[in-house]
């Protein structure tokens, strides 16, 4: 029989004060992102993956039907982009890339044959003896992938790809890697703290939060459906948690929350920011339903508006813009009433 292609594996790690146990299957072509705050065991899954850290009993780690446990990093078909790159400085953009294949036996000439070709690919044909240092950060990056590219690896390995580069740059590398990583044909695994990365970049996110898969799906899924506050942050929406009885919604602590969906029993109620609307009295004529007094716990600058941080009887993010935050006479302490239409809010089961 063909051996199952792509990845499958089960990573565990104990240390003394960090335990890592996650699932990870992919077939060729897609793309995975990892996805959680710091020190949720990202990196050390990825470290895990290229053989630099060594795994506990109770892991497998096959790719293509292989194991790979017991096997050292030079001997896996496996790439990788660090996050800094880590390009040898005194060698020029062509054996950089040259260096994976002469490592695998390809003979001088030919290996330098193939990173021309892996060059001209990344659009950097005219770079070719040109040194680190005189790269720009995306060039560098694209460098450090076709490095990794060049080897023909079954497994790609990104760790914080675009970490190093400005704001500028990092939108149009972002289009490139993008275009790059959709012409890969085996498994590609990426490590960000960006959502904006994740969702670009990847056919399907793995949230990790303390060394737990607490979350995967598709970005779309992901992005309407969070399931822990460290989604919801990250696709800048509120989320509670509560029992739904009908389209009344009990949190689990606070007040409850009309919402259009009929449900029964654990549930999540989502939505975003630019959702609520702020009031210094309270509405008159306004019903009890998703009205709640609230008190400014701080304001900070969110792209091109105000983002109110609320406490009082529901914490709660609001978004408003600036003539309006003036308007309000907006305030760290000040009082406001918040509000938020039923149809603006979303439940689903827990």
């Amino acid at each position: 029989m063909t051996p199952p292609q792509g990845l499958d594996t089960h990573l565990v790690i104990h240390r003394k004060t960090f335990h890592l146990d996650i699932t990870l299957t992919a077939t060729p072509g897609d793309v995975l992102a990892l996805l959680g705050p710091n020190g949720a065991g990202k990196t050390t899954a990825l470290r895990a993956l290229a053989g630099l850290i060594p795994l506990s009993p109770g892991s497998h780690l096959h790719l293509d039907g292989t194991p790979l446990d017991h096997t050292p990093p030079e001997a896996r078909p496996v790439g990788v982009v660090f996050q800094d790159y880590l390009l040898f400085p005194h060698l020029s953009a062509l054996d950089n890339v040259a260096f994976g294949p002469r490592c695998h036996g390809t003979p001088k000439a030919e290996a330098r044959a193939q990173a021309t070709t892996w060059l001209t690919r990344m659009g950097l044909a005219d770079h070719t003896t040109t040194k680190p240092r005189h790269l720009s950060g995306g060039q560098a990056q694209r460098v450090a992938l076709a490095r990794a590219l060049a080897t023909h690896p079954r497994l790609l390995l990104l760790d914080e790809p675009l970490a190093a580069l400005d704001a500028r740059t990092r939108l149009e590398v972002r289009a490139q890697l993008r275009h790059h990583l959709a012409e890969f044909e085996a498994v590609a695994v990426l490590v960000t703290h960006d959502p904006l990365d994740a969702m670009v970049l990847a056919d399907r996110l793995i949230v990790i939060e303390d060394g737990r898969v607490v979350q995967e799906g598709t970005p779309a899924d992901i992005a309407r459906h969070p399931r822990t506050d460290y989604i919801a942050q990250l696709v800048g929406l509120n989320l509670y948690k509560g029992q739904a009885d009908g389209h009344t919604v009990h949190l689990d602590t606070g007040p409850a929350i009309t919402t259009t969906e009929d449900l029964a029993g654990p549930v999540f109620v989502a939505f975003p920011p630019s959702a609520v609307t702020l009031f210094r009295d309270r509405p008159s004529g306004a019903s009890a339903r998703n009205l709640w007094q609230c008190q400014v716990a701080g304001l900070e600058t969110h792209g091109d508006q105000i983002r109110a941080d609320l406490t009082g009887d529901l914490p709660l993010a609001a978004d408003l813009t600036t003539v309006a935050a003036a308007e309000l006479d907006l305030h760290p302490g000040a009082s406001v009433w918040a509000t938020v239409k039923a149809t603006q809010t979303h439940a689903y089961p827990a």
